[in-house]
This record gives structure tokens, C-alpha cells and sequence, in this order.
């Protein structure tokens, strides 16, 4: 499948956005986030990007004050995931202007039709940043 999961969390380890592509209870979704954030977020800037927990490898980036993590599977290439990470925040960096975690929270809705757009049931479908922003645009001009 891919990804299985995508998480934005700040340097306090609050969440901001989670977005699940397998199905998890919210007591699993909890824990699973909560283990995964100590994890990354106890890491120093010298060491990699890759962790893997439990049956997940973890590939996450930090982005001024944000930590973008993906879950994928184990046989899931690690750079092109960095890719894709750094992909969605150059698209966000285009609508918000210099995305930042105030974005996120003001503009949730937005944030997960990026994801949407860019990918579909644990797959990537989308890196055109233009057709990433074009429906959005239109939802903007509509209203």
C-alpha cells in the first residue's frame, strides 16, 4: 500500500494535522502518535531521518516550527518519501506563502485537500503542484 500514515506535529508534539490511510481506533491512533512524536522528536538534528516502530518505518522532516512524519511500510523507498515531504510543503508554501503551524491550524480543511489531491489510498497520485492548487483556487474564486 505505501503510506499508511501522515502527521504534522509541532515542537511541543502537539498534532496539528493526521491524516490515516488503514484504519486504526482512536486508542491506537493516540498511542501510536504519542510513541512516534517522543521518538522523533528526541532525535538531534545529526542523526537521520528514517526510525522504524513497531511495523512502520517512519520518514519525517522538520520545517521551521513543524515535523512532517509519514508512515510507511517497511519496503517503502525512504528518499523518495522525503521527496513527497518535501513536495507537499513547497505546494503549501505556494498557497499560504511560507506555510507555518498558524496556517495549519487556521486552515485545516485546506491543508487536507492538499493531501487529497497529492495522495489516494496510501499511494501518490499527484505532484504537479498547479493541478495540487487548482481545485482549491476554484473552491476560493466560488466562494
Amino acid at each position: 500500500m505505501g503510506i499508511r500514515f501522515i502527521l504534522m506535529v509541532n515542537k511541543q508534539g502537539q498534532t496539528r494535522l493526521a491524516q490515516y490511510y488503514e484504519w486504526l481506533t482512536l486508542e491506537e491512533r493516540r498511542a501510536l502518535e504519542g510513541e512516534i512524536v517522543r521518538k522523533c522528536l528526541a532525535r538531534n538534528e545529526q542523526q537521520c531521518s528514517f526510525v522504524e516502530h513497531r511495523n512502520y518505518k517512519i520518514v519525517y522532516r522538520r520545517y521551521a516550527s513543524l515535523f512532517f512524519l509519514v508512515g510507511v511500510d517497511n519496503d517503502e523507498n525512504e528518499l523518495a518519501i522525503l521527496e513527497f515531504i518535501h513536495l507537499l510543503v513547497e505546494t503549501m508554501d505556494r498557497h499560504f506563502g511560507n506555510v507555518c503551524e498558524l496556517d495549519i491550524m487556521f486552515h485545516l480543511e485546506k491543508a487536507h485537500f492538499m493531501l487529497d489531491e497529492m495522495v489516494m489510498n496510501g499511494s501518490v497520485v499527484e505532484t504537479s503542484k498547479a493541478n495540487i492548487l487548482s481545485p482549491i483556487q476554484l473552491m476560493e474564486k466560488a466562494s
